[in-house]
């Protein structure tokens, strides 16, 4: 219902914007017209008119996007509510559950297993708003050290299969000779992290991704996590890495998420010199995204 008021918003701004430049254009073709040979009028005439033609489209320009913007910060309460709320709730169950009843040792284990993974899960959405807090805050890598990538991604690929209970064949990786970079390992680990854990989660139920590191040029080096989940649309492909951005439609309701996986990947990608993109044929097709990174000499 709150999207939909302000979509409805939006509408009504651009209505009302269009709406009064038409009044004003009409207005002044008939005023001049009527007035054609006092050319110093005209002139000022025209200053006029452009000038309340721009203030309003800058106006409603302004409005549309605090309203999007807004939108998106919702969006982001929602989706962070729902990620910490979920996982509270079900410890606290199984703690009740455990408390006021007997329970064998194999289902008592079971317990522990779950409510430890939502404790995981509590963690890593936490950690994801920091790291952004401490993304924005500035714009110089902190600890700079020597890392070896592909030691990192082999890292991130291990983790992966274990919190996901995934079989080798689901998510392999596959590296391209011993690659140094220098910045902030905890970083880059989470860059890298959020890239398969966003494939995972948009392959849907059979799970087929693949991590690849390349040495481009010489002076960079890719790290290409690629899928054949759900894709995405190509005019979303930029659009996905902003701050609290989620693909608008049924997926981005089933799958929850804060927005900001990607947002930090391109963060720290510029952080360190680097970029990242994305790349899709289209729904249905799978995706590719990569992150480079220029290599330490």
């Amino acid at each position: 219902m709150v999207v939909t008021g302000r979509r409805k918003s939006i509408a009504f701004f651009i209505a009302l914007g269009v709406a009064l430049i038409s009044v004003l254009v009409l207005q002044y073709v008939g005023w001049v017209l009527l007035n054609w040979r006092t050319g110093v009028l005209l002139f000022f005439g025209a200053l006029l008119v452009v000038a309340i033609i721009s203030g309003i489209v800058l106006n409603t320009t302004f409005l549309v996007r605090e309203i999007r913007r807004n939108e998106q910060h919702d969006a982001f309460i929602n989706a962070v509510t729902h990620e910490l709320k979920t996982p509270v709730t079900s410890i606290h169950l199984y703690l009740e559950t455990l408390l006021a009843h007997r329970v064998d040792e194999p289902k008592r284990e079971e317990f522990y297993r779950i409510m430890l993974d939502d404790c995981g899960r509590l963690l890593s959405t936490i950690e994801q708003v920091l790291r952004t807090g401490r993304i924005g805050a500035s714009n110089r890598v902190a600890n700079v050290s020597s890392i070896d990538l592909e030691g990192l991604v082999v890292e991130c690929v291990q983790r992966a299969r274990t919190l996901h209970n995934l079989e080798p064949e689901a998510l392999q990786y596959r590296l391209g000779g011993g690659m140094k970079i220098q910045g902030d390992v905890d970083e880059v680990r989470a860059a890298v992290s959020n890239l398969i854990e966003n494939a995972i989660k948009y392959s849907g139920k059979s799970v087929n991704v693949t991590v690849e590191t390349e040495q481009m040029d010489g002076r960079t080096v890719s790290v290409r996590v690629r899928d054949q989940g759900v894709g995405i649309p190509k005019t979303e492909l930029k659009r996905i890495f902003k701050r609290f951005y989620r693909i608008p439609g049924p997926i981005a309701t089933r799958l929850k998420g804060t927005g900001l996986g990607l947002y930090i990947v391109r963060s720290v990608a510029k952080r360190h010199g680097g970029r990242a993109w994305a790349e899709s044929e289209g729904p249905g097709r799978g995706s590719t995204f990569i992150l480079q990174l220029p290599l330490f000499r």
